[in-house]
């Protein structure tokens, strides 16, 4: 495993549309294990392929149980609405107020190829979300209320110290 760089905002990889994996073999699963290894010493929840520079539909989701690995994902149903603070690893320090549904299902592809499908409420409904989006070069600045000021930033801090 190898820690992967991650791109940050004002990199035209993040505004592409990736391509499908049409192959499930090594070189695919090295990814993967890089990026899980990437997604951990940065501190996220959720890591898409193009953040590390590769333009596959590939993302990754931990938060807080375990990774799980999505390969070609699509949301086949939604509902519930959410209004949370996100950000991004992509844009460091920036955070906005964006809805989110409540309650996500999907269907995507293991590592191994095999068809899967996973449903998830709050967090990890929005990180579902959010990851799927960098799939489809989609950064969440372009879908939030607003941004957070720097105030509010510091301000969360002082909260979670």
């Amino acid at each position: 495993m190898a820690l992967r760089n991650i791109v940050t905002e004002g990199d035209p990889i993040l505004l592409k549309k990736c391509r499908p994996v049409e192959k499930f073999d090594t070189r695919l699963h090295t990814l993967l294990d890089d990026m899980a290894q990437t997604l951990h010493e940065s501190g996220g929840v959720g890591l898409a392929a193009p953040q590390v520079g590769i333009l596959r539909r590939v993302c990754i989701i931990d938060v807080g149980e375990g990774v799980t690995e999505f390969i070609n994902p699509v949301i086949i149903e939604s509902d519930g609405d959410q209004e949370v603070q996100e950000g991004c690893l992509s844009c460091p320090n920036e955070f906005g107020i964006i809805h989110r549904p409540m309650h996500v299902k999907a269907q995507f592809y293991d590592r191994n190829g095999n068809e899967q499908t996973i449903e998830g409420d709050g967090l990890f409904a929005q990180a579902m979300c959010h990851e799927f989006d960098h799939l489809d070069g989609i950064l969440f600045k372009t879908k939030v209320e607003r941004m957070l000021t720097a105030e509010e930033l510091e301000e969360m801090q002082e909260d979670d110290a």
